[in-house]
């Protein structure tokens, strides 16, 4: 009997800033326990109660040293904030599904450039180059859509899919992540890992995104690696957007 087709899958961790390289550390230990490469999502202007990354030369440090090891380093967002403005169906969007950190959902091409070019500026005073953006909350404008393509980045991803630049193939994977402290968290935990499990046994490519917050719920933690566990178990091939883009 030939062995199970294996089926590629992307672990990020979000949210990577000063104020959370405590989190970061530790999601980072967890998956380089287990060998699985991920998706390291930068926040570089200030965030939380921290300085601008760049301001932090030791999680700097520690971020050339997870590249070094095969973890990607990738842009999300400037400031994780939200954004005055828009059409009032994307600000209802905004504030319903992400809780008002949609930076990018409703920026026209010109102010997502300048927000893009401040990231990328920060980012290279760290020394990091990047080829990917996963905009906060999964949210991107048509304007932003068009300045990632103006400015070479080699992909974009959205809560559904990974989008290669400039203008496609796209490549089908939902996201898995939890929502700590909202109404039926147990069960969302639960249904994260079902979820692995069954794509997992359509060998079905898809997404786990780590965030900061997880880690206050042991219960989150666990599913999130419970998932990441059956997938490798099922042969899943953990990989990075960039060489999932590239591949």
């Amino acid at each position: 009997m030939s062995p199970p087709k294996s089926f590629p899958f992307v672990v990020s961790v979000h949210d990577v800033s000063p104020s959370t390289a405590t989190a970061t550390r530790r999601w980072l230990a967890d998956l380089d326990e287990r060998g699985v490469p991920a998706t390291l999502l930068l926040i570089p202007a200030p965030f939380g109660d921290g300085p601008a990354l760049p301001g932090d030369p030791v999680l700097v440090d520690q971020l050339h040293e997870a590249a070094a090891r095969g973890h990607e380093l990738a842009l999300h967002g400037y400031r994780h904030e939200g954004v005055p403005g828009g059409p009032h169906w994307r600000r209802g969007v905004n504030r319903v599904l992400v809780r008002g950190a949609g930076e990018f959902w409703t920026l026209t091409e010109q102010q997502a450039r300048q927000r893009l070019r401040a990231g990328l500026d920060l980012l290279a005073d760290a020394g990091i180059e990047t080829a990917g953006f996963t905009p906060p909350g999964w949210l991107a404008s048509p304007g932003t859509r068009r300045a990632l393509a103006a400015l070479g980045f080699a992909y974009w991803t959205s809560h559904l899919a990974v989008h290669r630049l400039p203008g496609g193939p796209v490549r089908r994977m939902p996201a898995l992540s939890h929502r700590p402290g909202a109404a039926g968290e147990r069960a969302g935990a639960r249904l994260m890992v079902d979820a692995a499990r069954t794509f997992a046994r359509l060998r079905m490519p898809f997404r786990i995104a780590l965030h900061p917050a997880d880690l206050t719920r042991p219960g989150l933690r666990r599913a999130a690696l419970a998932a990441i566990d059956l997938a490798v178990a099922a042969g899943g091939r953990p990989t990075t957007y960039q060489a999932l883009v590239t591949a």
